[in-house]
């Protein structure tokens, strides 16, 4: 869920993501060893928005709101056959994206003062991240043995949202898709 390679969260920051526990046999060791959010209590997922809002004005309006937001969308499947990169990161590609492209969107157009990754891309690529921060030759290693591993495919139904404690991430609610 980090931004940035560094892997430095505060306390307050939320997230709202997509769970995929069908992917945890496949992806939780390279997680566990290369990407600091599944150190910091993160499971496998997909981002819908991080950053989200700060932990101070999430309040009971807020959660309600954010529950009729994902509650406009409906379950679906999703399919994780291949990975993918960004410069230093190595994700699996869920398929389709689009749906996940719309639930950013939905909750973006809401908060609008929440772009997506702080307004960094201009482009939401919908992915699962397996490693950050990583040379090459460790991305490669981690992408061969996860074609082994592959495909993996989950049901999405619902969208949680996680707040940083000061030394994890913790879920606060799970919002369901309808």
């Amino acid at each position: 869920m980090a931004g940035d390679d560094s892997g430095e969260f505060r306390a307050g920051q939320s997230g709202l993501i997509v769970r995929v526990p069908e992917a945890e046999p496949a992806v939780r060791a390279w997680r566990d060893r290369l990407d600091p959010s599944a150190r910091a209590g993160v499971p496998a997922h997909v981002s819908v928005l991080f950053p989200f809002l700060d932990e101070s004005r999430i309040d009971d309006g807020a959660c309600v709101a954010i529950g009729e937001v994902i509650g406009r969308h409906r379950p679906f499947e999703a399919r994780f056959e291949h990975c993918g990169r960004f410069p230093g990161i190595l994700y699996l590609v869920p398929e389709p994206g689009l749906p996940f492209r719309r639930l950013t969107e939905a909750i973006a157009n809401r908060w609008p003062d929440t772009p997506p990754f702080g307004g960094q891309f201009d482009e939401v690529v919908p992915h699962l991240t397996i490693a950050q921060g990583q040379d090459d030759a460790v991305l490669e290693e981690a992408e061969a043995d996860l074609r082994n591993r592959l495909p993996v495919t989950a049901r999405v139904s619902s969208v949680d949202l996680m707040v940083h404690d000061g030394t994890r991430w913790q879920q606060r609610a799970s919002f369901a898709l309808q």
